[in-house]
């Protein structure tokens, strides 16, 4: 594929950390490539970018976020904001950001630029090199303030709290942009340096443990109870079909949820997993009875982080809770010395997932100003009937930040 459909913004001298030694560059470059025009040079560098982040993001991988462009609409515009080290010849990669604009901020008809998700992805933290937190924001907010799009900037499901939360805030701090944390959540985050089986103990209530005990034996006295674990693509055909078939029988398939319900995600899913385990970042677990699956659960990856993708399992035997007890099995990822951590990318106040995992990771929606009397007259206006809405509905936003202080 050719890599045309760029835009040079901006060239400033930066700091490169390498893994021994920290080299001044003569400049950096940022550029607005063109989300489907990406060369082999290009995925070379994003490969070494993911590998050096300062936060995990697999759903910003290309072997995920390439798939996902492939089968999902995305807005004419979107771009992949690319931050580089070095000129003429661009040497390292140190951000990268798919971004684009919108028309539409809910049921308000408001122009706006925002970083793209979709509805399988489930973290929306920009892949930066460690250490250059603060030079990324300020060479993206540069671009955007340059750039002719309207609105203000909208970054979805970051990460609150962590190394780009932080720069995010100090770098409009020291602009004077204004930046609203507009919303916020908290879901289930694995994180311990126990072992799997103290984790769980000290964990889950006695009374449950008992329960899931009781419900295993029975399962076991029905044919042979196996759990598999894969971090290959051994059989993976297979597999694929065996999730696909046994999350459409569920109740994701009753309401047309599930992603065999259309080409799109069916073709997402498979192109991802094939992807992901490629590029050695896939963990499979299922627990079969007799050979049938009861459960199965899709695991990216990301040292020093992971991420707890899909799950399905078999309805009709949802009195043994065989995703419960899949997830027993998947505390396992504790033992591993290259895993420090997995986000259960659920939902907030799951009643699963949230009994066996202790730590919480808050995501967030934020809100940043872009320069320009009418994109201020756009932010303030649209932060003002947030607010409002939100004094109506008897909500208040709380910033994590803040709790934390």
């Amino acid at each position: 594929m050719d890599a045309g459909g760029f835009q040079t913004q901006n060239d400033e001298a930066v700091h490169f950390e390498t893994a021994d030694r920290v080299c001044l560059t003569s400049s950096a470059s940022t550029e607005l490539v063109s989300i489907a025009t990406i060369d082999e040079r290009l995925l070379n560098s994003w490969q070494k970018l993911a590998r050096n982040a300062a936060e995990p993001n697999s759903f910003y991988e290309p072997w995920l976020l390439g798939p996902a462009v492939q089968h999902f609409n995305t807005h004419p515009e979107l771009s992949l904001f690319l931050f580089w080290a070095g000129l003429p010849h661009k040497s390292d990669l140190l951000g990268l950001l798919p971004v684009g604009p919108c028309r539409q901020l809910g049921r308000w008809p408001v122009p706006f630029v925002q970083n793209w998700t979709h509805h399988n992805s489930f973290l929306g933290t920009p892949l930066v090199r460690s250490g250059f937190e603060n030079q990324f924001w300020t060479a993206l907010f540069k671009d955007l303030d340059d750039k002719n799009w309207p609105g203000f900037l909208h970054i979805r499901d970051l990460t609150v709290g962590g190394p780009l939360d932080q720069a995010l805030r100090a770098v409009c701090a020291r602009q004077q942009r204004r930046c609203d944390l507009v919303h916020s959540e908290a879901r289930a985050f694995l994180k311990s340096d126990l072992e799997a089986e103290t984790y769980y103990t000290e964990t889950v209530r006695s009374k449950k443990r008992k329960e899931l005990r009781r419900q295993a034996k029975r399962l076991s006295e029905m044919g042979d109870l196996s759990f598999t674990h894969h971090a290959d693509d051994a059989g993976l055909e297979i597999w694929i079909a065996d999730f696909l078939k046994l999350e459409r029988e569920s109740w994701k398939g009753q309401e047309g949820s599930a992603l065999d319900c259309s080409d799109d995600t069916r073709g997402f899913f498979t192109d991802t997993l094939t992807g992901a385990a490629s590029a050695g970042q896939l963990e499979r677990h299922d627990l079969r009875l007799n050979g049938k699956p009861l459960a199965m659960l899709v695991n990216f990856c990301s040292a020093p982080g992971s991420f707890s993708f899909k799950t399905a399992f078999d309805d009709a035997y949802a009195r043994f809770s065989p995703g419960v007890l899949l997830q027993r099995e998947n505390l396992n990822i504790l033992e591993r010395p290259d895993i420090d951590w997995m986000d259960s990318c659920a939902a907030q106040d799951h009643p699963m997932i949230d009994s066996l995992w202790s730590g919480r990771r808050h995501i967030g929606r934020f809100s940043i100003e872009l320069k320009g009397l009418s994109r201020n007259a756009i932010f303030r206006g649209v932060r003002f009937g947030e607010d409002l809405m939100a004094q109506i509905k008897g909500r208040e936003i709380v910033d994590i930040m803040q709790v934390q202080q």
